[in-house]
């Protein structure tokens, strides 16, 4: 199993999280970074340990901060062996509806980038479909829409061929359209993550999330999908290969 979408700088014990993930069965993780010292920390991580990526950006949330006027500082770590893709990087209008032209600005910038160095992006996208739709637009190369929360953006999703990547909150009982969507992703376009600390499945709600806990997620997309969870636990992690280019 694979964890694509984990803030491990965020943990408490990163180290002790690696190694409860291997002991369950996931055997590779994406570790996020949202700002550029976040994005030195996932490195770091990634260098220390061989079953840890990078995937390195900005976050929407800074956008309007010193920290979105940094993304030129990019381009130098992503040329690192260990960093995969450009993320999480998007628009969050739930939160930062007075800054919307930064935040296009800055994933617009964001995405430039992943174009001219030829990566995946990794999308944070909330309450800005029609947004979100327009810029990504037709660009070339992997597009994944993390922690999938928008069912509006599903029609595009599939029209274009994005990764489409679920996280703990489709296993809560009130997110029947969010199953329903997972339902309805082609089999080689879905995606598991835990977005760890954030979003802990079901049965460990309330705690902090950590990438072993995947499996909880991976469990109830099966049940959503009509599939044996080990089937599509390898097929997530073949999507993943595919989707970030990895080893």
């Amino acid at each position: 199993m694979i964890d694509t979408h984990a803030h491990l700088d965020a943990l408490e014990d990163a180290a002790g999280a690696v190694e409860r993930a291997q002991a369950a069965g996931v055997t590779r993780v994406l570790t996020i970074g949202t700002g550029i010292d976040s994005c030195r920390a996932a490195l770091a991580l990634a260098d220390a340990y061989d079953a840890v990526f990078a995937v390195l950006g900005i976050d929407p949330h800074q956008a309007a901060s010193a920290e979105g006027g940094r993304v030129g500082e990019l381009r130098a770590l992503l040329a690192h062996r260990r960093a995969v893709a450009v993320g999480e990087c998007g628009l969050d209008y739930h939160y930062g509806a007075d800054r919307k032209l930064e935040q296009r600005a800055l994933f617009e910038a964001q995405l430039s980038l992943a174009e001219e160095l030829e990566l995946p992006v990794v999308v944070h996208t909330r309450s800005a479909n029609e947004d979100t739709a327009a810029i990504l637009g037709e660009r070339p190369g992997p597009v994944v829409l993390h922690c999938f929360s928008e069912p509006g953006l599903l029609p595009a999703a599939l029209e274009r061929g994005w990764y489409v990547s679920f996280a703990g909150n489709v296993t809560y009982p009130k997110a029947g359209e969010l199953r329903a969507a997972a339902a309805h992703v082609p089999a080689d376009r879905i995606l598991v993550e835990t977005d760890s600390p954030y979003l802990a499945p079901q049965p460990l709600r309330g705690r902090a999330n950590e990438p072993a806990h995947v499996v909880h997620t991976v469990a109830a997309l099966a049940a959503a999908r009509g599939e044996e969870p080990d089937q599509l636990a390898a097929q997530l992690d073949a999507n993943a290969a595919a989707a970030f280019d990895l080893p």
